[in-house]
């Protein structure tokens, strides 16, 4: 039995616990408490929480059980103003203790209720509590407009009021580990990303690629995620990620959380990672995140003997799980998962996924053809969902994907449909230094690349994050792709030509790659005024051409390009 104090059960906001001012903690039951009173007091109880703001609960059990992890599940159930129950997972906090969190999506008052697999365990079973919540009056944007969704169109994202969402995220693979140290190199990588306007951070719960299983690299300062044989988790490792993925949300970053690489289906097995899951949508779930249920979901480990038959058992744990986190998460957070092509293959059932997210290489301008395709393709594939290209010619690595190429595949991918992009750099998915670069993967090869605090600044991101604010600019949601109204524009025999999206009779947008001869304009609707100029996709700068109407079969021929490099030709409708 643990003491009177123990068995106290407490509630505070996350805030206070990352070392952010916040609410304070709340102690809801008298340490000299009996079960009895403690139980009658809790019920009566009243809690103050904001709107959309993390509350965290904590219960500690007078009962003794030798494997608590793998011997009770937690759960409480809220009550919105309207009665409508959310059933949120608890989860092990060591030792005896279990805790929920919870953020409630809308204003008023709230009940509560505890649900032990125990139910004689009266210290975590049928606790009950109400909560008061407010409105909340900050400006981050996670928090005023609420999660990300898929928007009515299933074309692209927007927060829970309806305010669009653009996706611009950054490769952060093993930014849980040590080697980007908590909290001063997570917090300026962090701050860097935010000034040059991304908005999401693809990152993995600790169980990485390109790593055997316990390697010390992907260790964070409490050690691995799982204990060694994979019998229970390790709390202590997911309190200090928890400081992670509160500092990227109050920041207003939206964590993408990768459960795993898809290989450690093989170590850990289907019933193992869906506990890792639950652990997973227990302690982030009342955030503003969302899923992706594993990296390269159908790769097999790299030193497999049996590929095809692992890759085939990959799919389809994939689609059980995906399932299995979408019972679980009363939240219903957006799913994907990373694949080695595109998200929708990488399941036996593409229906379990809310959008489809693509990897099409890393071989420089040879990877065009593949990006351009596989976004094309999957747009017009069912069920209709947003598409993104989620990895894609890292800045810098195999010794070149330069920051032209970032500029082209983030260009071609928006004005061909896309409903957003991810970024990666060199050095920064693996978190190089530059006292111990990365290494070799298990397959003997080593990815090099520079530290990570040099990858940050390559000039790619910045480059990207232009032309994220200027699309922003605009009602860049509406946008539609028209190859036809450019020509040269791409094809199947060149995709080094011209990209061509726009609003039909409001916008026109056209990426123009180096060409000696200026690309002409069709199809501009009779009497229609244009404002025309040159948006350099390095700067943000604007060249102004001019006012412009189509001639008679509504062709116009633009001007030569200020220099022979990438440029982006903007022709808007006058009011």
């Amino acid at each position: 039995m643990r003491s009177g104090q123990d068995n106290a059960v407490t509630r505070r906001s996350f805030m206070e616990k990352a070392g952010i001012a916040g609410l304070s903690a709340a102690t809801l039951v008298a340490p000299s408490a009996t079960a009895a009173d403690a139980k009658s007091r809790l019920a009566s109880a009243t809690y103050y929480a904001t709107q959309r703001q993390v509350q965290e609960w904590s219960f500690a059990s007078g009962k003794a059980y030798t494997d608590p992890f793998n011997q009770v599940e937690f759960d409480v159930v809220f009550a919105d103003p309207q009665g409508k129950e959310m059933r949120v997972p608890g989860f092990w906090a060591g030792e005896l203790t279990w805790k929920v969190r919870f953020a409630a999506p809308t204003t008023g008052k709230y009940l509560f209720r505890t649900i032990a697999s125990d139910a004689a365990n009266s210290d975590l079973h049928d606790r009950r509590g109400e909560i008061n919540v407010s409105e909340y009056a900050g400006d981050n944007a996670l928090l005023k407009h609420g999660p990300v969704r898929v928007a009515a169109d299933h074309l692209h994202f927007e927060h829970a009021d309806g305010t669009p969402f653009f996706w611009l995220g950054d490769t952060w693979w093993m930014g849980l580990c040590h080697r980007l140290r908590w909290p001063q190199d997570f917090q300026e990588l962090a701050a860097d990303r935010v000034r040059k306007g991304f908005t999401v951070v693809q990152i993995i719960a600790g169980l990485y690629p390109d790593m055997p299983a316990f390697d010390p690299r992907g260790a964070n300062e409490a050690g691995y995620p799982w204990e060694p044989d994979y019998a229970r988790i390790n709390p202590k490792y997911f309190d200090m990620a928890d400081l992670r993925i509160h500092e990227l949300i109050q920041r207003g970053l939206t964590p993408c959380i990768v459960g795993c690489w898809g290989y450690f289906l093989g170590f850990m097995g289907l019933e193992k990672l869906k506990q890792h899951w639950r652990n997973i949508v227990a302690r982030w779930g009342a955030y503003p995140v969302i899923w992706c249920l594993a990296g390269e979901g159908t790769m097999p480990y790299y030193l497999s003997k049996n590929k095809e038959a692992d890759s085939a058992a990959q799919k389809k744990a994939w689609t059980e799980i995906a399932r299995y986190v979408r019972q679980i998460d009363p939240q219903q957070h957006c799913i994907t998962i990373h694949p080695s092509a595109t998200a929708r293959d990488s399941v036996e059932d593409p229906a379990v996924l809310d959008f489809d997210m693509l990897q099409t290489g890393h071989s420089d301008r040879q990877s065009y053809p593949s990006t351009i395709d596989k976004v094309t393709g999957e747009l017009s594939r069912s069920p209709r969902m947003p598409v993104l290209v989620g990895e894609v010619c890292y800045e810098g690595i195999l010794d070149e994907n330069r920051q032209e190429v970032s500029r082209f595949v983030f260009w071609a991918s928006m004005l061909s449909g896309a409903a957003g992009h991810t970024y990666g750099a060199d050095g920064i998915w693996q978190v190089n230094t530059a006292e111990a670069p990365y290494g070799p993967s298990p397959h003997g090869r080593s990815w090099g690349g520079p530290p990570w605090n040099e990858a940050a600044q390559l000039p790619g991101s910045r480059q990207l994050g232009v032309g994220k604010e200027f699309l922003s600019k605009l009602q860049w949601w509406r946008l539609e792709p028209h190859p036809e109204w450019v020509e040269p524009h791409w094809s199947k025999e060149n995709y080094q030509l011209c990209y061509a999206a726009g609003i039909p009779g409001e916008l026109r947008i056209v990426f123009v790659p180096p060409m000696w001869d200026p690309p002409g304009v069709k199809q501009l609707e009779s009497g229609v005024t244009y404002r025309a100029f040159f948006f350099d996709p390095r700067t943000g700068k604007e060249h102004p051409i001019g006012d412009v109407a189509g001639e008679a079969d509504g062709s116009w021929k633009s001007p030569i390009t200020p220099t022979f490099e990438q440029w982006i030709l903007v022709l808007q409708r006058q009011s």
